[in-house]
């Protein structure tokens, strides 16, 4: 299984009363997320599931993709790395799967996959705004799936 974890891009900060899960992205973070979808756009396989935290960030983030998505509450703001996980299929989805989240979530799952951490005790690692991490799952086993790390990019990388 391949695993997408891509953060949203820049939003603006939130004013007095302003809904997080209403912010908007910058102009800079519309910028950004284009590059990146056009990155993945060209590499993705076609069979490529993409879930989207419901925050209209990570909606607007993924819209460059031009890929049907599918809205998940588990992948809102502190829903935990064990929603997203359990959301995506880990490590047994037929697919490729694609998240559009946030941190400190998918920092947590980077921990976990990659590092070897437990969730519980997991730190997050960090991802750049509009970044992602596309992770394998080889020969995935009960106590722990071999992880390999396929691409990092930010929206800056040629």
């Amino acid at each position: 299984m391949d695993l997408i974890l891509w953060r949203h891009a820049e939003a603006v900060e939130p004013g007095p009363g302003m809904d997080d899960m209403s912010r908007v992205l910058t102009t800079q973070g519309e910028r950004d997320a284009g590059r990146m979808a056009d990155w993945l756009h060209r590499h993705l396989p076609h069979d490529t599931s993409v879930l989207v935290s419901p925050a209209v960030r990570t909606r607007q983030t993924v819209q460059e993709l031009r890929r049907p998505t599918r809205l998940v509450e588990d992948l809102a703001p502190r829903k935990g790395a064990q929603a997203m996980l359990d959301a995506t299929g880990w490590p047994h989805a037929g697919k490729p799967v694609v998240v559009v989240g946030h941190q400190p979530t998918l920092g947590m799952v980077l921990a976990h996959l990659v590092g070897g951490v437990p969730l519980q005790q997991a730190m997050p690692w960090r991802i750049h705004k509009a970044g992602l991490w596309w992770i394998r799952c080889e020969h995935p086993r009960q106590d722990r799936p071999g992880v390999v790390v396929m691409a990092v990019r930010m929206p800056d990388l040629p």
